[in-house]
């Protein structure tokens, strides 16, 4: 296929327009004020694009991190786009003097901290879209000067807990999408500052109660997403939400919902409960304004007990969606088609009694300060951070839930360092030149969910360094001086989900290194300089589903180790010197791998049955930046979203025509060139004329000598996936 109709189009206006600078490898739309730098290399902001620009695109590049005023030559940009560029850090300020800014995207990308200043400057800003990177914690006030924000998209990060008032300076959002996160903790003043809000989206995560008290907040809301959720009950008066219409509670855990449940909920007109264990349900009192019911893949008992519902429901005139599971008479009988004679009772097990729901506890203690800090008792936040302590302050309010202490020459943190802080949810303890976590440190600390020792000297801890802080889900100890995973200290931290020890002088991964750690599921192991991976040593993280382990000393793809792993998705490799791919070497993640980073690695040669067992559930698969020259059969990929194959060597001989055939069915842009031989050389392998000489050329080629008609053939499939993000990959435009 040719050129991307973006770059078409944008060829065509640059030679209808007076001569702008424009940076190398970008191309500049002129008349629109439109530029674009797609799936480059690049590794800094531009700073010649031009001023009166108004679109940027910088999808698929390296910036790492956006610094401080990092647009400042391009006042005029009303739309930004970052996807897939690497972005860790937002520096603050990063985005300052973009005043006219309506449109933000940094999806797909490794952002895993908002801090109060990340955003400041975007006063116009009304979508922002944070999709699939690794936020851990939103620091409160980090939307507050997203005064003109409609959207906020913060799905499939890795957020736990939601503190107070959070979202404060959102005024007129009107779409908060939270969905595919970890989140089992929101702070009952989590939502307070959304006077505008319609529509919840907090589906996929861990929530095991209805937050009612957080939600009571949200007035104007008309839709709430609660589906995928491990919620077991719906309390009395559990939801109080004047203005609610839409109700999805899909496939959580519910077993029983009690009859007033809705009653505070009085315009409530759909409630989808599909594909939960209820057994029946019993009359809604108060819901004078439901339509609809959903009960569709729940396992109905169609007895005497539901005659109560199956009355109301006439009654009320609510339709209601479902078929009896039992007793056997009646299986696969529709609710609305029973008859109250038919649902009789026998011999039945009495029902259990629902638990009432776990109340979330509620602040208080005094408002003291120690001298020096500043302690916010609307965000229940505290910060000391830069002022040049030599010991860690006490006397911190007791309701304090963020302690921000970065930035301070600690040297150690004793015991009990922390006395009173029941409370504390996140603790921030980066750059503070700490040497010696003692045992016992977090001593009292057990609602801690987040601790960042980032930036330290660790080389070590102490078995019981963690104790006293049992819930702590996320653990941060990047750019310390660990020579090795500290083995033993992870046994007392049962809930750990998150583990960084990114940039650290780690030289291998050993049995019994990760004990304890049976509910982790993210590891991070990036830029240290582990050359050998035990058979074993993921063995106790049975939950494990993304191994980072790209920029290490890695010669071979650590195949032992990865066995005994069912919930691995991505799996990041690249930047590791593996010269040669062997047999079957991902075999043991085959079934559940999605997403597969092998670039930049000088891979030289895969043996043709390497990706054996992969096929239709990889969705990514990344070998841009090496020295292959062919690639083995990979025709079952059949649900690829994004492949990128730029900068490898291929060979374009009759050998590649396989690839050749398989690349021009795919509707994804692959960046794929011939490095030989010299009549090919920089052609896109699929334009090269190189095949037409090939034997078996003309079968299954239909065509394909000719662009336009390959071009004609495959705009149906460009419409099919029109509607999908740009997120999602090279699927705006062919290779």
């Amino acid at each position: 296929m040719g050129p991307s109709w973006e770059l078409l189009l944008l060829t065509a206006a640059l030679g209808a327009t007076a001569a702008t600078r424009c940076p190398a490898p970008c191309v500049c739309d002129n008349l629109r004020a439109h530029v674009l730098c797609l799936n480059g290399s690049l590794m800094a902001i531009p700073d010649t694009i031009p001023e009166l620009t108004k679109k940027l695109d910088l999808r698929g590049n390296s910036f790492m991190v956006i610094p401080a005023e990092a647009f400042l030559a391009t006042p005029y940009l009303t739309h930004l786009d970052l996807q897939r560029c690497k972005v860790e850090r937002l520096e603050e300020g990063a985005f300052r003097g973009l005043g006219r800014l309506v449109y933000l995207n940094l999806a797909s990308n490794g952002i895993a901290l908002l801090y109060q200043e990340s955003l400041d400057g975007l006063s116009s800003l009304q979508q922002l879209i944070l999709e699939g990177n690794r936020i851990e914690e939103i620091q409160p006030g980090a939307f507050g000067h997203l005064g003109s924000l409609t959207v906020l998209d913060l799905r499939g990060n890795a957020l736990v807990y939601l503190p107070d008032m959070v979202f404060q300076g959102l005024q007129v959002l009107r779409w908060l999408r939270l969905s595919h996160n970890a989140l089992h903790v929101l702070g009952s003043e989590a939502f307070a500052a959304l006077p505008a809000l319609r529509r919840l989206s907090l589906d996929h995560n861990e929530l095991q109660a209805l937050p009612g008290e957080a939600l009571a907040r949200l007035e104007g809301a008309t839709r709430l997403d609660l589906g995928h959720n491990p919620i077991t009950y719906v309390a009395e008066e559990a939801l109080a939400m004047a203005s609610l219409r839409h109700l999805f509670l899909d496939h959580a855990s519910l077993q029983d919902v009690a009859p007033d449940a809705f009653a505070r909920s009085p315009q409530l007109r759909v409630l989808d409960l599909r594909e939960n264990q209820l057994q029946g349900l019993p009359p809604l009192a108060g819901a004078g304004g439901l339509a609809r019911v959903s009960l569709d893949g729940n396992p109905l008992l169609c007895s005497c007990l539901l005659r109560p519902f199956h009355k109301w429901l006439a009654r009320a005139r609510v339709q209601a969606e479902g078929a009896c599971s039992a007793p056997p008479a009646l299986r696969g009988r529709s609710l609305d088609s029973l008859k109250p004679p038919e649902m009789r009772c026998g011999r039945l097990r009495p029902r259990p009694s629902p638990t009432t729901s776990p109340e979330q506890p509620r602040a208080g203690g005094s408002r003291q300060c120690p001298w020096g800090c500043v302690c916010s008792p609307d965000f229940h936040h505290g910060s000391c951070e830069n002022r040049d302590l030599r010991e860690i302050p006490r006397d911190f309010p007791g309701d304090t839930r963020l302690l921000d202490l970065r930035r301070n020459p600690f040297s150690t943190v004793p015991p009990d360092a922390f006395p009173g802080l029941k409370e504390l949810v996140s603790l921030h303890l980066q750059s503070c030149n700490i040497r010696v976590l003692h045992p016992g440190a977090l001593r009292g600390l057990e609602s801690l969910v987040y601790l960042y020792l980032t930036d330290n000297h660790l080389s070590t801890l102490a078995a019981a360094a963690f104790e006293g802080a049992p819930h702590l889900a996320y653990l941060d100890l990047d750019h310390n001086a660990f020579t090795r995973v500290p083995a033993g200290a992870f046994r007392l931290l049962p809930n750990l989900i998150s583990l960084h020890l990114q940039h650290n002088a780690i030289g291998e991964l050993a049995e019994g290194d990760l004990a304890g750690a049976r509910g982790l599921r993210w590891l991070y192991l990036a830029g240290n300089v582990i050359r050998h991976m035990a058979p074993a040593a993921l063995a106790p993280t049975k939950m494990l589903e993304k191994l980072q382990l790209e920029g290490n000393h890695l010669s071979e793809v650590p195949t032992a180790a990865l066995r005994g792993l069912p919930a691995l998705s991505e799996l990041k490799l690249s930047r590791n010197p593996i010269k040669h791919m062997g047999h079957s070497v991902f075999l043991p993640v085959a079934s559940s791998l999605q997403r597969l980073y092998l670039d930049n690695m000088g891979l030289e040669r895969i043996s043709p049955h390497a990706f054996t067992g992969l096929g239709p559930k990889i969705r990514s698969l990344y070998l841009e930046s090496n020295k292959m020259s062919n690639l083995p059969d990979m025709s079952n990929f059949t649900g690829l979203e994004i492949l990128n194959l730029q900068d490898v060597p291929f060979h374009c001989d009759c050998q590649l025509l396989p690839l050749h055939r398989w690349i021009n069915k795919l509707n994804l842009r692959v960046g794929a060139t011939c490095g030989s031989p010299a009549e090919a050389r920089g052609l896109k392998v699929k334009l090269s004329t190189t095949f037409l000489t090939c034997p078996g050329w003309g079968r299954g080629e239909a065509g394909e000598t000719n662009p336009n008609k390959t071009k004609a053939a495959s705009k149906p499939s460009k419409k099919k996936r029109s509607g999908k993000s740009p997120a999602r990959g090279f699927s705006k435009s062919k290779a």
